[in-house]
């Protein structure tokens, strides 16, 4: 072989074997990228229900979008793969990857779940969103949730949620006196104080349970949610406001072990739908809570009732009772009951000459 024929040998030796060194670096990342992943989400509420189970729905479909596909997540409404209210259970022990619920389903796992979804008289949606996000709450949560080997985050908002309907009238604390009502978490121990009874139940069993007599009063979200429900039809009185449930945070949750076996971009991918989950559920209510509340007063003649003073200063009374009695539960209650406290006395420091301010010029 001459000099010539040498050189020329050697230099397109030397472009191939660049050139299949590039093709081998490109082509990790493209077949790591045809990986896919097929989960499963169990929720609390019934199948495709209007803007919680579809808040679930939704979320799926962005994460599958935002992943190209990398990631499809089946949604399971409660009862259709486990029960609503076992829907913690099965992904903490691995049965499926995700769940879709509000903590305070969970009071029975630890008590200080409960400050995670609402406190009675406690923070709105935005002050909540700025204590999870910004305020160190987030934080608290996922060690809050890790010894059962879940990861934790908002994916949804209710707003400040009405009283609740009820079938006969209260005029004064003494009228909740053996009065069964559906209503969880904290608002429910603030009932027990005032003589009735707390009763929890997944929400596609509240109407029956009110026809029937189950119960005699009922909390649910808000206009719209309860206009869909068709609660005027079983209840007399419609009472605001929800001293029960100021912002209710809806959860998405997820496996520990499947969260770590996903790549980081589909991590991501997953905190960013919840995210914006959280933002488009707390939209829906607003956009919808005042048209449908004039349709129960105008077209179903729903009688709206204010709850007396007397009755929201004692209920106020039993809420710091409750708070210092769940606070002090054990060492980890007490961490983030001080903490929500210390947030809330903060932001509300601000609020006072800015959302409340705000408010009183414009009502």
């Amino acid at each position: 072989m001459s000099k010539q024929n040498r050189r020329d040998f050697l230099k397109k030796a030397t472009v191939t074997t660049a050139a299949v060194a590039a093709a081998t670096t490109v082509g990790a990342p493209a077949v790591h990228a045809k990986k896919t992943y097929t989960w499963r989400m169990v929720t609390t509420w019934p199948p495709h229900f209007p803007v919680l189970g579809e808040g679930a729905d939704k979320m799926a479909e962005w994460i599958e979008k935002m992943s190209g596909g990398r990631l499809k997540i089946q949604v399971y409404g409660g009862g259709e793969l486990v029960p609503p209210l076992q829907t913690f259970d099965a992904v903490s022990q691995g049965m499926v990857e995700m769940g879709h619920g509000a903590s305070y389903y969970w009071a029975g796992k630890s008590p200080a779940t409960q400050f995670f979804a609402a406190v009675p008289f406690g923070m709105n949606a935005q002050q909540m969103n700025a204590w999870l996000y910004s305020g160190g709450g987030l934080e608290l949560w996922e060690d809050l949730y890790a010894p059962f080997n879940l990861k934790p985050m908002p994916a949804g908002n209710t707003g400040v949620q009405m009283g609740g309907w009820f079938n006969r009238e209260i005029n004064s604390v003494k009228d909740f006196k053996g009065l069964k009502m559906r209503i969880p978490g904290l608002g429910g121990k603030l009932l027990a104080k005032a003589g009735g009874t707390a009763v929890l139940s997944a929400g596609g069993e509240i109407y029956t349970n009110l026809e029937r007599g189950v119960i005699d009063a009922t909390e649910w979200v808000g206009p719209y949610h309860d206009y869909l429900m068709g609660f005027y039809k079983v209840a007399k009185y419609y009472y605001y406001p929800g001293w029960h449930e100021p912002g209710t945070v809806l959860e998405t949750f997820v496996n520990k072990k499947a969260w770590d076996s996903l790549p980081k971009d589909l991590q991501e991918i997953i905190t960013t739908a919840a995210a914006r989950s959280n933002i488009w559920m707390l939209s829906e209510f607003e956009a919808k809570n005042n048209t449908y509340l004039q349709k129960l007063i105008n077209e179903h003649g729903v009688k709206l009732k204010k709850f007396p003073d007397e009755v929201v200063t004692t209920m106020r009374g039993y809420a710091r009772e409750v708070l210092e009695e769940v606070g002090n539960k054990d060492k980890q209650s007490k961490k983030i009951y001080e903490h929500y406290l210390k947030f809330q006395k903060n932001v509300r420091a601000w609020a006072k000459i800015s959302e409340i301010a705000y408010a009183k010029i414009t009502s």
